[in-house]
C-alpha cells in the first residue's frame, strides 16, 4: 500500500508540504545510489511519543556518508531537531516511523563528477504498522537465497547507504516469488549473514548466537538492544560464524530491525524450527523491547528521546 502521507517533510532545512518534497531526475542519487539514510522508529509512551535510540541513528547516518565521502551540510544535532520537529509537526503523537535520506543531488552528471553536486537531505514520517506483519508473533516462513551478500572489501556492509540495498531486493523479491515471507542471505564464505532487511539470531540450548559484524550485515541498532536486554536479563550471547545447517536445528529464530522489530521464524527452507511458533526467549525478549521502547520499563541505558509536541509552530515553506 502507499506510503500514508503527513502534513509536512523537511527537507533542507526546511519543512515543505509532503507533496513538494521533490528532486531532478538527473540527481546523482537516482543514478548511481548514492544515498545514505536511516529507519528510526517513534513511540507512544506514558510520557507522550519518544524516538527511540536517536542519537545512535544520526551518528550511523554521519557514519554511513563519511564511508562515501558524502559531506553532510548540517550538524548531527540540527538532524536530531528536525527529526523531533517533523514528529511534532505532523502531530504524529501515537508515534512513527522516521526515514531521514541524504543524498548527492542535481549537478553534473558521472560517477564520480569533477565537480561535487550538492548534497541533499530530507527527513520524512509517517504511521507504519510492523513490518513482516503480524504473523511474525508466531512466526514467519523464510528461505536461505540463492543471492549471497557482498563479500568484504566490495560494498561496505556496514554503510546503510541506499546502492547497498539492490541486494536486499534480489534477496527479498526470490522469497517472494517462492512463497516465503523473506530471504536469508548467505556471506561470501556460505556462513550465515543476515535477512534481507533484518538482523538474525538463534537461540540453542539457552544460547543466544548471532553472525559477527565481519559477516557483511548492517551493524543494527535494533540488534544491538535486543544483545543488550539479553545480556542484562542474563542470557549468554554469542557473537561467531553460523554455518547453514545451524539454522535448521535451532531451537528458535527471530529478526531484528527498526522497521521489523523483533519477528519470530517458524521455518527455514521449509524446516520446521522447534515447536513452529515463537518460542519462549523470543517472546522474553520481544516483551522486553516493546516495554522499553514504550516507556513501560526503565530506560536505564537513556534510549528514549521524548519529543515536545507543544513546540512552536515551524516556518513552512511554500
Amino acid at each position: 500500500m502507499p506510503i500514508p502521507a503527513t502534513k509536512y517533510i523537511w527537507f533542507n532545512g526546511k519543512l515543505v508540504p509532503w507533496e513538494k518534497a521533490t528532486v531532478h531526475v538527473l540527481s546523482h542519487a537516482l543514478h548511481y545510489g548514492s544515498s545514505v539514510f536511516e529507519g528510526v522508529r517513534a513511540y507512544e509512551t506514558p510520557r507522550g511519543p519518544a524516538i527511540f535510540r536517536l542519537r545512535d541513528h544520526t551518528r550511523r547516518l554521519f557514519d554511513s556518508a563519511k564511508v562515501y565521502r558524502i559531506n553532510l551540510p548540517y550538524t548531527e544535532e540540527q538532524i536530531n531537531h528536525a527529526q523531533r520537529e517533523v514528529i511534532a509537526q505532523n502531530g504524529l503523537a501515537r508515534g512513527a516511523y522516521l526515514r531521514p535520506v541524504a543524498f548527492r543531488g542535481y549537478g553534473e552528471i558521472g560517477v564520480v563528477p569533477k565537480i561535487e553536486p550538492p548534497v541533499d537531505v530530507a527527513i520524512a514520517a509517517w504511521e507504519w504498522a510492523r513490518y513482516l506483519g503480524a504473523a511474525e508473533d508466531e512466526g514467519v516462513d523464510v528461505c536461505v537465497s540463492s543471492w549471497q551478500r557482498v563479500a568484504p572489501n566490495t560494498i561496505p556492509a556496514m554503510a546503510k547507504a541506499g546502492g547497498n540495498y539492490l541486494s536486499s531486493q534480489l534477496i527479498g523479491l526470490e522469497a517472494k516469488r517462492l512463497g516465503f515471507v523473506e530471504g536469508i542471505g548467505l556471506s561470501a564464505d556460505g556462513t550465515v549473514s543476515e535477512g534481507a532487511g533484518e538482523n538474525l539470531f538463534l537461540i540453542k540450548d539457552g544460547v543466544v548466537y548471532t553472525p559477527g559484524i565481519a559477516h557483511s550485515l548492517l551493524n543494527g541498532i535494533t540488534r544491538h538492544t535486543v544483545m543488550s536486554l539479553a545480556k542484562d536479563s542474563g542470557l549468554e550471547v554469542r557473537e561467531m560464524a553460523i554455518p547453514r545447517e545451524m539454522l535448521y536445528l535451532a531451537d528458535e529464530l527471530f529478526f531484528t530491525g527498526t522497521a521489523t522489530e523483533v519477528a519470530a521464524i517458524r521455518s527455514v527452507d521449509g524446516i520446521q524450527i522447534g515447536n513452529g511458533k515463537r518460542g519462549p526467549i523470543t517472546q522474553k525478549l520481544q516483551a522486553a523491547y516493546f516495554a522499553l521502547v514504550q516507556g513501560k520499563s526503565p530506560d536505564k541505558w537513556g534510549w528514549l528521546d521524548y519529543v515536545d509536541m507543544n513546540a512552536p509552530r515551524a516556518v513552512v515553506a511554500g
